[in-house]
């Protein structure tokens, strides 16, 4: 801009422009913050992001001009706005008070701002923090996981917000004793177990807002086990059914045998029923045939397990005798469905 382009300056900003260059920004004038005399601005504003935030300093009759400023950056001097920020507004010029606004509170926001008057003698300051807090949010977090048992887990959790957040992890498990994992943003596993599965809770908190929460699912895949097989004794004539149930993840396919032959819906009056964990073996009408020992065979990827039921009718004896037999059969069959399964998988 050349000289003519001042001359046409209006002559408030001329005014101004001396404020700024003689009286506002002297050099070595000290800040007066504590000082029990005029200008007397808040020690700290705290707000949270998103907030308004109002800047109050306190006057009197002996004050003849007065400014805010941000560091070096003229805000308000008087009623006239230097700063081209929209959320700046002033919201008192008295003679007791001289205050401002900023809006909508950013993290950019934060710092010293200085209230600068003019008296008769010579100018004061007063200078205030502004402090502004943020909500903690969860910004990156591990995806659900699959692994199989005996591996090592490490699940991540970063969260920001001001202060800065603490981050904990939780088990989130009815069983007791397994809710509390770590107070870290790391959850290190090592040798993972299938009573460690589960959905497991990281939470973020700075007492700013409510805590920010996210989830994380552990699968563990772990080898079937049999849980449930019992001897059942029916008449005959009577419908009959023997029962296996089984543990495992994923979950395991069931087989049914009658000493080395495998049983299938529909032959000899049976019926085999898988759901979930539990295979059931019908007889709809049994007879003297259907009397004996069976194996429940269960498999998945990672392994396979067998158990020994007998069906057997009113007044029947099994000793030790009979098990013994029953032990041998079920080793038979048990190293045939090791050679099927590593075949299979």
């Amino acid at each position: 801009m050349g000289v003519g382009g001042y001359l046409l300056l209006p002559w408030r900003f001329l005014v101004v422009l001396s404020l700024r260059l003689l009286f506002l920004l002297p050099t070595g004038v000290p800040v007066r913050s504590g000082d029990a005399t005029f200008p007397k601005a808040m020690d700290n504003v705290t707000v949270r992001q998103g907030e308004s935030a109002t800047l109050r300093c306190t006057v009197d009759a002996r004050v003849t001009r007065v400014a805010w400023l941000n560091r070096s950056t003229i805000l308000y001097a008087g009623n006239d706005k230097w700063s081209i920020d929209p959320r700046v507004v002033i919201v008192a010029n008295t003679k007791t008070q001289y205050s401002i606004m900023i809006q909508d509170v950013d993290v950019y926001d934060e710092g010293p701002y200085t209230c600068s008057v003019q008296t008769d003698n010579h100018p004061k300051t007063s200078r205030v923090h502004l402090i502004v807090q943020v909500p903690p949010q969860i910004m990156n977090i591990s995806s659900d996981i699959t692994v199989n048992e005996g591996s090592s887990v490490t699940l991540l959790c970063l969260a920001i917000g001001r202060p800065e957040p603490t981050v904990t992890w939780r088990h989130l498990s009815v069983k007791e004793g397994q809710g509390f994992v770590s107070e870290d943003e790391y959850l290190e596993i090592s040798g993972i177990t299938r009573d460690q599965s589960g959905e497991y809770e990281c939470s973020a908190l700075n007492d700013v807002a409510a805590p920010d929460v996210r989830k994380v699912k552990i699968t563990v895949n772990y080898p079937p086990y049999i849980s449930n097989a019992k001897n059942t004794g029916v008449s005959l004539g009577q419908k009959g059914i023997l029962r296996c149930e089984a543990s495992a993840v994923p979950l395991a396919e069931f087989q049914w045998f009658k000493e080395e032959t495998r049983l299938a819906t529909g032959l000899d009056g049976v019926r085999i029923e898988n759901k979930g964990r539990m295979s059931t073996l019908t007889f709809f009408n049994v007879s003297e045939k259907d009397y004996g020992n069976y194996t429940c065979v269960a498999t998945n990827k990672l392994g396979i397990t067998n158990a020994s039921i007998t069906l057997y009718g009113p007044g029947a004896v099994i000793d030790g005798v009979s098990s013994a037999s029953r032990a041998l059969a079920c080793l038979w069959l048990l190293g045939t469905l090791f050679v099927h399964f590593f075949i299979k998988f």
